[in-house]
């Protein structure tokens, strides 16, 4: 996978500019993109997005494979390294252990080590902040942060406007 989205760019996708029931050629892409080994995500975001009770869980449901496994080998030390990383500073308690509870230390440690580049919607902290952010957490460990449309701009997808009679 050259890319591993974050949870947050399928529901802000879904709940903002890319709507399902008016943008399907988005998700369309995704799953070509999906198809090439270009895009994907890992299990434990698939889990996230399931858990929800609306059309993005549906369509997470239908895509198990798309949420690629993450608890081999190699994944499993960088997350013990991110985990050690954010237990030794001065994060606040309560941020830090919804971060380690979630999908993305998994999803920075499988970025890694598949030396792929993390697509997230969450922004950069000033260094001595006392939140765990996921942009953050990528550059102390090398890997490669982008938001959702630094992505698309990348890949270059052309989404045409059809419009329909009502």
């Amino acid at each position: 996978m050259r890319y591993l989205l974050d949870a947050n760019t399928y529901i802000q996708a879904k709940l903002q500019y890319y709507g399902m029931d008016f943008c399907p050629g988005y998700w369309d892409w995704l799953d070509e993109k999906f198809q090439t080994g270009e895009v994907g995500s890992i299990e434990s975001i698939g889990r996230e997005l399931k858990d929800g009770n609306d059309e993005l869980a549906a369509w997470a449901k239908a895509r198990t494979p798309q949420f690629i496994k993450h608890h081999d080998e190699d994944t499993q030390s960088v997350f013990a390294d991110i985990a050690n990383y954010v237990m030794q500073n001065d994060f606040n308690p309560g941020n830090r252990d919804k971060f380690l509870e979630k999908g993305d230390p998994w999803l920075i440690a499988k970025a890694k080590t598949l030396g792929a580049t993390l697509v997230t919607q969450e922004a950069t902290v000033v260094p001595n902040s006392k939140k765990v952010k996921v942009p953050n957490i990528c550059a102390e460990f090398g890997v490669r942060c982008i938001t959702t449309f630094d992505m698309l701009r990348e890949l270059q997808p052309v989404f045409l406007l059809e419009t329909t009679s009502r």
